[in-house]
This record gives C-alpha cells, structure tokens and sequence, in this order.
C-alpha cells in the first residue's frame, strides 16, 4: 500500500465520460447518472483500509443524499488480477452485503480512473447540476486507528452547498487512501509511487 493523496483536478473540469459495466450486470453510463441536482463520483474498492473505514458512512451519506437528488457512482479502478478482492463478483458480494443503493462499477482497462486523475481509494469528485466539478476532496479528518470520529463533514458540506445552489469553499483538503492498483504499463503520469502525503 502506498499512501496517497487526490490530485485535486482543476475546479470546473467537465464530468470525464463513462461507460461501464456494473458489477449486478450491465453497463451504466455518464448519461444515465447525470442530470440530476449533483453527480457524486467516488473512486473505491473491497479491500482498502481507508475505504472500509468509511464504508457505512459513505453507504448512509448516499442514502441521505440520493433522497435529495443527487446521483451517486462508484467506481473500482483496481487491477483486480493482482487484487481479487476487488473483482467484479467480490464487488458485487461487497455492495449486496453493505446495502449500497448506488451502481458499483468495475474499471478494467483503468481508463476512467486516469480521465479523473483519480489516485486514491476513496477518491471523491463532487459535479454540480452542469456536470462541472466543484469539490474533490476527502470526506473528513477521519483516517484508520485515528481517533477522529466519521461524519463526512467535509463532503457533506459540499455537497449541501450544491444543493442550496451556492458553491462550495475552494478550501478543500485532498481525499488520503491507498493508490489505486495500476496494471503495469498503466501508470499514468500524476502517479507517485513513492506516496503524497
């Protein structure tokens, strides 16, 4: 595991495109989970610290925030040869298992994860109703074997502020987590092995 920080995509960016198959069955798309108040993209996996640490949480946040309108992906980007944790059956155990309401999606070919510069396990991009982004950053100060409780406070005010139609602060604090598990040859150019925080 290498500890690794977000690379903080520039505020503004265009949601990148998508089409990707779900780890129940078929394939959901940019256009299928757009148009809502918000598009929250997350950047996770099955086995990471850092995202079992806050998998109840983000489960809960989903539920709360897709009652109010906003549209919530994740995404598995991980080389799930070496990690078979994350595969797509071990995705598709994991998200009945949790009771994730949200379409869980398996990134093979990594393609999607180097369009976001997404680096980290848990990553989140926060969309507003343009599909442009306004928030990519962690989800709280909480880490594992912290004692900093879980509250998403940091990403629920984002995403609040979205809602309220207001956007939210430019003070964000990069996501921390695990690196994404590139296949060899894929690395993309933002990758530091060495870890960023």
């Amino acid at each position: 595991m290498v500890r690794t920080a977000s690379t903080m995509l520039p505020l503004g960016t265009a949601a990148p495109d998508f089409k990707l198959p779900e780890c129940g069955g078929g394939e959901v798309s940019l256009a299928d989970v757009s148009g809502g108040k918000a598009l929250l993209v997350i950047f996770m996996c099955n086995h990471c610290p850092y995202v079992k640490h806050v998998a109840d949480h983000i489960k809960s946040l989903a539920d709360e925030y897709i009652a109010k309108g906003v549209s919530v992906v994740a995404i598995s980007s991980n080389d799930a040869d070496k990690y078979p944790d994350d595969n797509p059956e071990a995705m598709q155990k994991e998200k009945s298992e949790r009771g994730y309401a949200f379409p869980y999606l398996f990134d093979g070919d990594q393609s999607v994860a180097q369009a976001y510069h997404a680096a980290c396990t848990p990553d989140f991009f926060l969309f507003d109703g343009q599909a442009k982004l306004v928030y990519r950053g962690q989800l709280d100060s909480s880490r594992p074997k912290s004692d900093q409780p879980v509250t998403g406070k940091d990403l629920r005010a984002a995403l609040d502020a979205v809602l309220a139609g207001e956007k939210p602060s430019e003070n964000q604090t990069p996501s921390l987590g695990c690196n994404i598990k590139w296949k060899e040859g894929n690395e993309p150019q933002y990758f530091n092995p060495q870890g960023t925080a």
